[in-house]
């Protein structure tokens, strides 16, 4: 081969990689959300915050996008900034945002976004030294088409495990419906105009119990080496525990993990994050289109194969299959949905650790055979037929005196849902060791 020929071939080389690594780029910031996240490597962004490559990306916050707000379908959030209040289950130095318009049915307009460490427990306040400024594409604005997700560029930040962080944005226009996530069991806040660099809170007037728009928090972190997905219902989503304490059983087993670690227990460093969803069943989604409140099988690749380092993912789905099944349920059914999801999380290497049916003796929706139903669930889950592991919160909750209710001090007086306490037993019962090891090698 002559010089010259050479150096035509590196050419077309380099050339090559170049026009690959521009449609990577382009596929990602155009993602629908049903890849995976994790092309975007370590973050690295065209702005002068982002952060050095050092630590592992993991998920420290996320949530579930559920549905379209209502009342939001024709202004969305026009004119006002939203800041989202999201508790760290780890620190880390870097930080970047996944932000969704799923529900929406026009472009979402972001003109300007930012993170900031709260001051404090149960305000719109900054810390104003945190304050950094979010961008896209290495710009601060962003398009967002309906039915789809962004993840922002990566900004140098030094993110406490265990804070509460404000994620602001603001859209000018309006872009209806808002996608959001209902029952956030945390105080967010809402202002009237620009004012996303604003650390004083003051112009945040009105209080809302619900997340929009924010769907993850990913940190650059040296805490952890990978992410727990718990994926579940409202018993995940902690709707009867009490607001802005993060006493959801996913914050506690982030707390007992990392105490056990620090106390020098040989334990996984992995954070948690909860893709809980008040009212999801294993097979059967919500109405509209997109579905609200998408079934488990539906949003597994979305809400436990996306989120960013999955190690190991917690299923705590079925029983409102059911409860909420107008016939009487087949628990075959149930039983070969959730395998279904075990199937798809072994293909990506990711372990399975299954929770058994709580007991609703009392709850409205309680029948003899409804019992019989979560009683054959569960022992198919004992028996290890379903799982990889088995967190039993049946056991640990049940009333001994009789199995088929909830212990009246886990009971939060509903039948069906813990108290604080329930859910703090939940967390305590769960068997750190089964984080240990991979998802089984398929045959």
């Amino acid at each position: 081969m002559t010089r010259g020929r050479g150096y035509a071939l590196l050419a077309l080389v380099v050339a090559a990689i170049v026009a690959l690594s521009t449609a990577i780029y382009v596929g990602v910031a155009s993602d629908d959300g049903l890849r995976n996240r994790n092309a975007l490597g370590d973050g690295r962004a065209p702005n002068s915050a982002a952060p050095a490559s050092t630590g592992t990306w993991v998920g420290t916050w996320s949530t579930s996008p559920s549905a379209a707000e209502p009342g939001t379908e024709t202004t969305g959030m026009a004119d006002r900034s939203v800041r989202n209040v999201v508790h760290t289950s780890v620190g880390g130095t870097g930080a970047r945002v996944t932000l969704s318009n799923l529900y929406g049915q026009s472009p979402l307009n972001i003109t300007r976004a930012t993170i900031a460490v709260s001051a404090g427990s149960g305000t719109a306040a900054a810390l104003a030294d945190t304050m950094r400024q979010l961008t896209f594409g290495g710009g601060p604005t962003v398009v967002i088409p309906p039915g789809r997700q962004v993840m922002s560029d990566a900004v140098r930040v030094v993110v406490p495990h265990d804070s509460d962080v404000l994620i602001t944005t603001y859209t000018p226009t309006s872009s209806g419906p808002v996608t959001y996530h209902r029952h956030a069991r945390q105080v967010s806040y809402v202002a009237q105009g620009d004012h996303t660099q604003d650390a004083t809170g003051t112009p945040y007037t009105e209080r809302t119990g619900s997340w929009r728009y924010l769907t993850a928090l990913d940190v650059l972190s040296n805490e952890s080496d990978g992410t727990i997905v718990a994926l579940g219902d409202s018993l995940t989503d902690g709707i009867t525990s009490t607001p802005d304490t993060n006493s959801r059983w996913t914050d506690m087993l982030s707390d007992r993990l990392r105490a056990e670690i620090a106390a020098g227990r040989d334990l996984p460093r992995y954070s948690v994050v909860n893709q809980g969803i008040s009212g999801n069943q294993v097979l059967a989604d919500g109405l509209g289109r997109p579905a609200d409140n998408p079934s488990g099988l539906n949003r597994f690749g979305r809400d436990v194969m996306e989120r960013t380092n999955v190690k190991v993912v917690v299923i705590d789905l079925g029983v409102n299959d059911i409860l909420r099944n107008p016939r009487l349920a087949d628990p075959n059914a149930i039983l070969n949905g959730l395998r279904t999801m075990v199937g798809q999380a072994h293909a990506r290497g990711v372990k399975v650790v299954g929770a058994t049916l709580m007991p609703f003796y009392g709850h409205r929706g309680y029948t003899e055979a409804r019992e019989a139903v979560r009683q054959t669930i569960n022992a198919e889950i004992r028996a290890g037929r379903v799982y990889d592991a088995v967190a039993d919160f049946d056991q640990a909750l049940r009333d001994p005196y009789d199995p088929r209710r909830l212990r009246a001090d886990y009971d939060s007086g509903d039948h069906l849902h813990p108290s604080d306490k329930g859910y703090a037993r939940m967390a305590e019962s769960f068997d750190l060791e089964t984080l240990k090891g991979s998802a089984p090698a398929e045959l």
